[in-house]
């Protein structure tokens, strides 16, 4: 039996094709890779290192907004609120989870053993649990390991080096940041070795700042070392010109401290660690798992120097010191 089609009936059957392939078409396109971004910072003072992590992950073919998707949780300094943003990213169907700073890390860790896990962690991931060693990972997280408690130790030998009348050295430290009991350990450690007395003074919101310094001042202290913190950081600009103001030698673990008026840094480049995580994080998109990417150590850190600051301060910076800096701010 022959069955015709009417020209009606035709072009009714041809536009359903039509509207059904591109569905099809589209059901079959994998879909975009999501990224889960945990941070107990603040999303302004990060800025420039997130722009160094999308670098790393461009090396890859991966550009936010074309072809990978980032989900951003800021936990701006109250660490409370990280595991719960934690677990929120564990529950969405994200490729793998990045985490700025151990608190992050920590919280990740909790939130999940099977998400792919990229971390920047101030402190040994071994000794976090993050990883059974730095060579091989063994299990879902790998990453940088900046090792800032160690820092803080070459931070205090610096700042003795150039204000060596210093009787009593001040330390900077929020108590609320889980962070700072390893570098505070550290630095007592070194300071008993050194036979250097510190003192350590806490601030852990906006309105201690004030009070701390006033206390520097008060006391006199001969230099400050500001421990490595996302709220310090997030606030750099106005420690800086509270030292400043104060005429206090400071010491501070990154750059941008210096950039911004600060005295000295000491450090890792964080724009080089975040870069190498977005690195990872597109390896890892590409089909690589985290155990076998040995976590990574930075190999050279940063001395900088603000010789304009110094003078303003009345210090004269040893030549021993500056030969030895990898940037001098005049």
């Amino acid at each position: 039996m022959t069955v015709t089609i009417g020209r009606r009936e035709l072009l009714v059957a041809l536009g359903g094709a039509a509207v059904a392939w591109p569905l099809a078409a589209r059901a079959q396109q994998p879909a975009m890779p999501v990224i889960g971004f945990l941070s107990s910072g603040f999303p302004r003072a990060y800025s420039p290192f997130l722009s160094a992590f999308r670098t790393g992950l461009g090396e890859f073919g991966y550009v936010e907004g074309k072809n990978v998707k980032i989900e951003y949780r800021w936990a701006e300094a109250q660490y409370g609120r990280l595991p719960a943003l934690a677990a929120d990213l564990a529950h969405r169907p994200v490729a793998a989870i990045v985490t700025s700073g151990v608190a992050s890390g920590l919280a990740a860790k909790e939130a999940t053993s099977t998400i792919p896990h990229v971390f920047l962690a101030q402190d040994d991931p071994v000794k976090l649990g993050f990883v059974a060693s730095l060579n091989r990972p063994g299990g879902n997280a790998t990453g940088v390991a900046l090792l800032t408690s160690v820092l803080v130790t070459k931070r205090l030998q610096l700042v003795r080096e150039l204000v060596p009348t210093a009787t009593v050295i001040a330390v900077l430290a929020n108590p609320n940041s889980p962070e700072s009991g390893a570098q505070l350990s550290d630095v007592e450690v070194a300071a008993r070795s050194l036979g250097q007395q510190i003192h350590i003074v806490d601030a852990a919101s906006d309105g201690d700042f004030d009070t701390a310094f006033a206390t520097l001042s008060r006391q006199q202290f001969g230099a400050l070392v500001v421990t490595t913190d996302a709220f310090f950081f997030s606030r750099h600009y106005r420690i800086v010109a509270l030292a400043t103001r104060h005429a206090i030698p400071t010491i501070y673990d990154r750059r941008e401290f210096a950039t911004a008026g600060g005295l000295m840094t000491y450090g890792a480049s964080y724009p080089d660690a975040y870069r190498q995580i977005g690195i990872y994080t597109g390896r890892i998109l590409k089909g690589t798992t985290p155990a076998d990417l040995a976590v990574m150590q930075p190999t050279a850190f940063e001395l900088v120097i603000n010789i304009g600051t110094a003078k303003a301060l009345g210090l004269d910076v040893p030549p021993t010191l500056l030969a030895r800096a990898d940037e001098v701010i005049e």
